[in-house]
């Protein structure tokens, strides 16, 4: 069972103890968070698209610690004109796992949308043919 869940502004696809590192969050070391944008859910096989949303569905975790990422040099320069600037920085990230993805209740608007999703491929399999027009009579008097 997976989920596409967005965690501070990016989206990311989690299952249960997965580990990710994820955009500083306010929460303190060793706290649980629950997310309740979820997109997607795959349940072995059975999908559930929210619309944008899965009302009712969340994704569990628990931050482990807070860090700081890897050096990222930002260099700057203009050939044949003695301009050079090179600057850094280190991104605060912070480490969760996922502890569980529950989901409240399927939406009625999917299954709608699978069942006219069938009836478009039906008739995309068996077109229906159009009839010739038939030939006029000319009415010829000798």
């Amino acid at each position: 069972m997976y989920a596409i869940v967005e965690i501070a502004g990016q989206q990311f696809k989690v299952s249960k103890d997965l580990k990710v590192y994820v955009h500083r969050l306010a929460n303190e070391e060793g706290s649980k968070v629950s997310f309740d944008k979820v997109y997607l859910v795959d349940d072995n096989g059975s999908i559930t698209i929210g619309a944008p949303a899965i009302e009712g569905a969340s994704v569990e975790a628990k931050v482990l610690q807070h860090l700081k990422g890897d050096k990222v040099i930002v260099f700057k320069k203009k050939r044949r004109k003695g301009y050079k600037k090179r600057n850094g920085h280190r991104q605060y990230l912070s480490q969760i796992v996922i502890e569980g993805i529950t989901v409240g209740g399927a939406p009625k608007k999917a299954a709608s949308k699978k069942v006219a999703v069938e009836a478009t491929t039906e008739e995309a399999v068996a077109p229906k043919v159009k009839k010739a027009p038939k030939a006029k009579k000319e009415d010829t008097q000798e």
